[in-house]
């Protein structure tokens, strides 16, 4: 039944821009993009300004960069916000999870940030509640300013210290449910099957990356 939705614009190969400086979250979105035959280059190396993120949601901040980048490189773009809600401080840190770590976006001072502000409420509360998710939204702008947007989630809960020196941002304190080990301490190529990324490219690709 045709509900006047609009048609999901479609995208096959060529050259995409991922909208980011980060060099995590570029060589995660790499290694979804490139097996499908996409040349993948990132803001970063394009020397594409950052834009502020001015927008209230994940969903807002994601398309605000996919189409800077698209406008500022020609070409189509890939865009990532993503953060980590933390269910005993009301959804915190959210979308200000990489501010959280001051000016440099040191993660480790994050972490100990939100370590610090759960131990507190725990302490107020005596509900030992260590819930989280991450989320991501990851939008695909064209030049035009079209944008397609799609959002993933991965829930977990918080440990502390943290553990692993591997993947990034708050990867160390994270673990996913029904696993034991850290988004730190798993093998990458498993976190990247389950993580909030992957939720949010394989909503995309069924929808707007031909085969």
């Amino acid at each position: 039944m045709d509900f006047g939705l609009p048609e999901r614009r479609k995208l096959s190969g060529g050259k995409l821009v991922v909208a980011s400086h980060n060099a995590g979250k570029v060589r995660e979105i790499r290694a979804l993009l490139e097996p499908r035959g996409f040349d993948v280059v990132s803001a970063g190396e394009l020397d594409l300004p950052e834009p502020d993120e001015t927008g209230l949601t994940y969903i807002a901040n994601a398309e605000l960069k996919a189409r800077a980048a698209a406008q500022g490189s020609g070409f189509p773009a890939l865009a990532d916000d993503s953060g980590l809600a933390v269910e005993a401080l009301a959804g915190a840190p959210g979308i200000y999870s990489a501010r959280a770590g001051g000016p440099g976006r040191d993660f480790a001072l994050a972490m100990e940030r939100v370590n610090i502000a759960l131990e507190a409420r725990i302490a107020e509360t005596g509900d030992d509640n260590r819930r989280a998710r991450f989320i991501c939204a990851l939008s695909l702008g064209w030049p035009d300013g079209r944008c397609e947007t799609f959002e993933g989630i991965v829930k977990g809960a918080l440990v502390w210290p943290p553990r692993g020196d591997k993947g990034f941002g708050y990867d160390p304190v994270f673990v996913a449910d029904g696993e034991t080990l850290t988004f730190g301490e798993m093998d990458q190529a498993r976190k990247h099957a389950m993580s909030h990324r992957a939720d949010a490219f394989q909503q995309l690709t069924a929808a707007c990356l031909q085969p």
